[in-house]
């Protein structure tokens, strides 16, 4: 990407929707703790060193706890401690103001000057157009002088890497992959430790785990108003994806190509042809999780930072499997990575801006992330099993956690996605021909998607390309 990629950037809309997709596996929404080398960092972006040294710096950091946060003892322990060791930073945690959308309540106020200084939650499918928009400083110049800068997993940078500059520090991930109900696999003559490697396989496995007797399916799917959220896997898996950022920065759209269109009609087939899902597709996301907390659903889409909630609703550990995607046509089955990064403001002062930098470098270091995972472990909250960081391994302060579910998530972390560009404006269009396909047995999927695309087209990618080119 180059220049103009930026200015592509700057065209996405502000308003973005909810999406599950982009943090709902993500268990450590808020940024570790602890002290250490980490808060040592003196990168410097301008010639003179830190301003901070002059004298005291006052910054506003959106990371303030809720009380119902059973890890907000520990939260305040970590600020009292940076506090205690920067007397020359004043940090104020203030929680995020009030709004239905935490995305575009963070938008509004730094269009009004009122943003904070450091925020821990631009999240990887929004990242991209905040920086576009000028919400986000280019933190390459302390990325470069930062110590532990080699230490985060490659995946993690993906989406705040632009255009060769770093925009975001990592602050938390997940991984998306296949789960599967050992115990459900065992009843059903499979072997519990084997789960499907490709599309054929989903499919003969799932036909012998649905039971209509005992209301029991072989695999959820998503139609509910996050359809396209799982059903880009399915086009990851037949080898193409639903847009393709141009050279120029503008975007084409490929819900026409002939990956995607093969993976609707994979999908429309796993309910009217191969009968192994649920009856109603159009069922929440929440039904979905219930049908798996019940032992109603044998396969679903997992996430690393999910278990917990397995965990919490019944499910033994060693009942749960988790690997990559089964293969589709394309050989690959790669996995959706989401999480969170922390940004700085670029019109704080760089007096604040090197404090907030001091400050978020704490809060993502060794010594912080284990004392977070120490405290979860000592108070049986359940980690994500994934780590930003390649020196903090979550597995070792878990107890009673099967390593076949560690080197899962592992292996799911190994091939990953980013989601598709411009999913935000996209997702209605997405949506409406996946249900569409789900819902009526003689639809098209072709004419499904060219419908969505011609729509989509001319209500928001030529506005957008256009807007590119000014």
């Amino acid at each position: 990407m180059g220049k103009r990629t930026l200015a592509a950037l700057a065209a996405a809309s502000l308003l973005v929707v909810a999406a599950a997709c982009s943090g709902g596996g993500s268990s450590d929404a808020s940024p570790g703790a602890g002290g250490g080398s980490a808060s040592s960092a003196q990168p410097s972006a301008s010639s003179g060193g830190s301003s901070a040294d002059a004298g005291t710096v006052e910054i506003t950091v959106w990371d303030q706890p809720t009380p119902e946060d059973p890890t907000k003892s520990l939260k305040e322990q970590l600020f009292a401690d940076f506090d205690k060791a920067n007397p020359n930073i004043k940090v104020t945690h203030e929680a995020m103001p009030q709004g239905t959308n935490d995305r575009e309540v963070f938008v509004t106020a730094m269009a009004g000057g009122n943003g904070p200084d450091a925020y821990h939650a631009a999240h990887f499918p929004i990242i991209g157009d905040w920086v576009g928009q000028g919400l986000a400083l280019d933190l390459t110049p302390y990325w470069d002088s930062y110590a532990d800068n080699a230490q985060y997993i490659e995946s993690s940078m993906a989406a705040g890497r632009i255009d060769g500059k770093v925009y975001g520090v990592p602050n938390d991930m997940y991984v998306t992959g296949l789960f599967w109900n050992k115990k459900l696999f065992k009843d059903a003559g499979l072997d519990p430790n084997k789960p499907p490697s490709n599309w054929d396989e989903l499919v003969s496995m799932g036909k012998q785990l649905t039971d209509p007797g005992k209301k029991q399916y072989g695999l959820t799917l998503l139609g509910m108003e996050w359809a396209d959220w799982w059903f880009e896997y399915y086009v990851w898996q037949a080898g193409g994806d639903l847009t393709e950022l141009q050279p120029d920065g503008t975007v084409k759209l490929t819900f026409t190509s002939e990956p995607a269109v093969t993976a609707l009609q994979f999908y429309k087939d796993l309910k009217w042809k191969h009968k192994i899902v649920q009856n109603n597709v159009l069922q929440s996301y929440q039904d979905n999780m219930n049908d798996i907390y019940q032992g109603r659903a044998a396969m679903s889409n997992g996430a690393s930072g999910g278990f917990g909630d397995f965990a919490a609703n019944g499910l033994d550990l060693n009942d749960i499997g988790f690997a990559p995607y089964p293969v589709g046509p394309s050989g690959k089955g790669p996995g959706q990575i989401g999480g969170a990064y922390w940004i700085l403001n670029p019109k704080s002062s760089k007096a604040k801006q090197d404090a907030a930098w001091k400050y978020v470098t704490y809060m993502v270091s060794k010594e912080a992330k284990e004392r977070m995972l120490q405290f979860q472990s000592d108070n049986g909250i359940f980690p994500n099993l994934l780590s930003v960081r390649k020196d903090v391994d979550p597995s070792k302060f878990t107890q009673n956690v099967p390593q076949d579910l560690v080197d899962g998530v592992n292996r799911a972390a190994s091939d990953t996605h980013l989601e598709y560009y411009l999913k935000e404006r996209l997702t209605p269009y997405v949506v409406k021909a996946v249900q569409k396909a789900l819902t009526d047995q003689n639809a098209d999927p072709a004419a499904l998607l060219k419908t969505a695309q011609d729509a989509a087209q001319k209500e928001v990618v030529d506005a957008y390309n256009a807007s590119v080119h000014k």
